[in-house]
C-alpha cells in the first residue's frame, strides 16, 4: 500500500465504475491513497446502481460529456465505443484520461504503457493515456528485465484465461452453467454473448472473435508487446484458452534470448524485476494469486529444444495489475510527475 500522497486533492471521474474493473478501481484508489477530493461515478445509466467509495456509496450517473469535463482525471473502465466518443475530446481539452479499453492501445500517438516498464512515454502532451490488455501485461512486465538483459528472438505463450476477463455477465453466465451441472450432471449446450461454448466444466482455445485463424486476443498479445518493449523484430506466437476459473490469468511461457544465460542468471534477473514476485520452490495459482498487486514468476527450467531457450509460468490478477492497478499506477506517475497540479 503506498502512503498518502502530499498533492492537493483532484476531481477524479472513473467511467464503467459499476464494472469488475470500475469496482477495483475504486477499491484501488482508496487503498493506496490516491488523493480524490470529489469523485464522480459513470455508467451506460440503463441501470441505476450505487458503488461504494471511502464508506459512502455513490449513485451512478448516465454518461455525460459536460460533467467528464469538470474533471482534472478520468478513468475509463467501459467499452472500445465509449472510449472513442468522449476520450480524446476530454484530451484535446486537457484532461488526463487513462483508457483500459483496446481502442487505442495500437495508435502511434497515444502511448501504450505499464509503468514499471515505459512510463517515461508519457509526458505533458499525451493526455490520452492506454492500458495493454491484461494477458500482454503479465507477460510483458515478467520477461521485461530478461528481454532487456539478454534479448529476445522468439516468444512462445499458451495462456489459461479466466473467466472475469469477459465481464460480470459471464461470470453470472458460469454460475449459472455450474448449476445446471451439479443439479442434471450436464451442460446444455447454449450459445450465449459471452463464449461461443459453455464454460462451466469445459475449456476452449478460444478468447475473442477469429481473425485469419488467429483470435482477437492472440493478435493483442502479438501487436501490443511489441509496442510496449519496441521491438517489433521479435517472433510472437500464443494460444488463447478460456479456463473455468472465476480470476487471474496464467501463462505457460517459451522465450528464446539472442544471448547465452546461466540458469542462475535467469534467477537473478527475475528476482530484480519490478512488480513480479519470483520463486525456485513454489509455483503459483490462481486461488493464491487473486487480489495480489503482484504478478508471479515460477517454474524456470531450461528448453530441450533450444540452448538458449527457457520456459516459466506465469500468474496474475486480471482485474488487479491486468486493468485496474496498472491505470491506478499510471496516475500515480501523473502525480509524481506534478503533471496533475
Amino acid at each position: 500500500m503506498m502512503k498518502k500522497f502530499r498533492n492537493n486533492e483532484l476531481k477524479v471521474a472513473v467511467v464503467g465504475a459499476s464494472g469488475l474493473v470500475g469496482g477495483e478501481l475504486l477499491h484501488l484508489l482508496e487503498k493506496r491513497g490516491f488523493p480524490v477530493e470529489e469523485l464522480k461515478c459513470f455508467n451506460t445509466g440503463r441501470k441505476i446502481k450505487k458503488v461504494k467509495f471511502k464508506k459512502k456509496y455513490l449513485t451512478c450517473r448516465p454518461l455525460s460529456f459536460a460533467e467528464l469535463i469538470n474533471s482534472k482525471l478520468v478513468f475509463f473502465a467501459s467499452t472500445d465505443e465509449v472510449s472513442a466518443k468522449y476520450a480524446p475530446k476530454l484530451a484535446t481539452a486537457g484532461i488526463w484520461c487513462i483508457d483500459d479499453s483496446s481502442k487505442f492501445r495500437m495508435e502511434k500517438k497515444v502511448p501504450l504503457v505499464i509503468p514499471e516498464i515505459n512510463a517515461d512515454r508519457i509526458s505533458q502532451k499525451t493526455r490520452l493515456i492506454s492500458g495493454p490488455n491484461c494477458t500482454t501485461t503479465a507477460a510483458a512486465l515478467a520477461l521485461w528485465q530478461i528481454h532487456r538483459k539478454f534479448g529476445t528472438k522468439e516468444l512462445r505463450f499458451a495462456t489459461y484465461q479466466s473467466i472475469s476477463g469477459a465481464g460480470r455477465g459471464a461470470i453470472a453466465q458460469f454460475e449459472k452453467e455450474m448449476k445446471e451441472y451439479l443439479k442434471k450432471g450436464k451442460i446444455s449446450y447454449r450459445k450465449n454473448k459471452y463464449f461461443s461454448h459453455p464454460i462451466a466444466m469445459n475449456l476452449f482455445p478460444q478468447v475473442g472473435d477469429f481473425t485469419n485463424g488467429a483470435t482477437r486476443e492472440e493478435i493483442k498479445m502479438n501487436l501490443e508487446l511489441k509496442k510496449i518493449w519496441d521491438a517489433p523484430y521479435i517472433k510472437i506466437s500464443s494460444t488463447c484458452v478460456r479456463v473455468p476459473v472465476l480470476r487471474v490469468h496464467s501463462i505457460a511461457a517459451w522465450i528464446q534470448t539472442e544471448k547465452k544465460w546461466h540458469i542462475e542468471e535467469l534467477k537473478k534477473v527475475f528476482q530484480k524485476t519490478e512488480g513480479i514476485k519470483f520463486s525456485d520452490r513454489e509455483y503459483s495459482t490462481p486461488l493464491m494469486s487473486q487480489k495480489r498487486e503482484l504478478t508471479y514468476v515460477n517454474r524456470l527450467q531450461k528448453s530441450h529444444i533450444n540452448e538458449r531457450e527457457f520456459k516459466v509460468w506465469i500468474s496474475m490478477d486480471n482485474l488487479y495489475k491486468g486493468a485496474a492497478l496498472n491505470s491506478v499506477q499510471i496516475a500515480e506517475y501523473l502525480l509524481k510527475k506534478r503533471y496533475l497540479d
